[in-house]
């Protein structure tokens, strides 16, 4: 069995709707050690976003960031909250470090990215 990831084709990338979005609250999770629970402006609407990054950032040093949204991923239950979206982070091979995607100057929220 390989480790490689399955080949896609460009028109299954080009399916995935990524967009600039700025944080607007952050906090932790209620039910869930692992969990934020983020507020995320991205231009037209806003939205909900979990995300598993609650060991590596502070939610406070999170409000005003802008990161990468995977904008049109359906909703998903996780640990009875709703996210809309996910938000995209790299991790280090052995996940003891995690870091968010995000653009390298300030831009509207809602920007397309490719």
């Amino acid at each position: 069995m390989s480790d490689a990831p399955t080949q896609i084709q460009y028109d299954d990338f080009a399916k995935i709707d990524l967009r600039v979005g700025t944080v607007l609250t952050a906090e932790a999770h209620p039910n869930a050690d692992k969990l934020l629970v983020l507020t995320i402006d991205l231009g037209t609407e806003r939205r909900q976003i979990v995300a598993g990054i609650r060991a590596f950032y502070d939610p406070a040093a999170l409000v005003g960031r802008q990161v990468v949204v995977v904008a049109n991923l359906a909703p998903r239950a996780m640990r009875g909250m709703e996210s809309q979206g996910m938000v995209l982070a790299a991790s280090s091979t052995d996940k003891s470090a995690v870091v968010l995607v995000s653009p390298d100057k300030a831009i509207a929220p809602g920007a397309r990215v490719s």
